[in-house]
C-alpha cells in the first residue's frame, strides 16, 4: 500500500466519521426538540387539571355548605329544630 492510497483511505474514513458524528448530531437535536414539546404539553396538561382541581373544591364547598344541608334536611327529610325542652345531654 503506497502513501497515497493510505492517505485516500485515512479521508475516507474521517470522512465518514464526521458524516456519522453530523447524523448523530441532528438526531439527537430532533429528540431534544421532541421532548422538549411533550414537555410543555404535559405542563399545560398540569395547569388544566390544576384548574379544574380548584373548580372542583369550590363545588364540593358548595354542595356541603351548612344551610343547603339544612334545608334539604327540613324539606325532604321532614326534619324539624327541637325546641330547648326536647333536648336532652348525656354526660359521658
Amino acid at each position: 500500500m503506497n502513501d497515497r492510497q493510505r492517505i485516500f483511505l485515512v479521508v475516507t474514513v474521517l470522512f465518514s466519521l464526521v458524516l456519522a458524528s453530523a447524523i448523530v448530531l441532528v438526531y439527537s437535536k430532533h429528540q431534544s426538540r421532541k421532548l422538549f414539546v411533550e414537555l410543555q404539553q404535559m405542563k399545560h396538561q398540569v395547569d388544566a387539571l390544576n384548574t379544574e382541581w380548584s373548580q372542583l373544591q369550590l363545588e364540593q364547598s358548595a354542595w356541603s355548605g351548612h344551610g343547603r344541608i339544612e334545608r334539604i334536611a327540613r324539606k325532604k327529610l321532614l326534619m324539624v329544630m327541637p325546641e330547648p325542652g326536647e333536648v336532652v345531654f348525656v354526660k359521658q
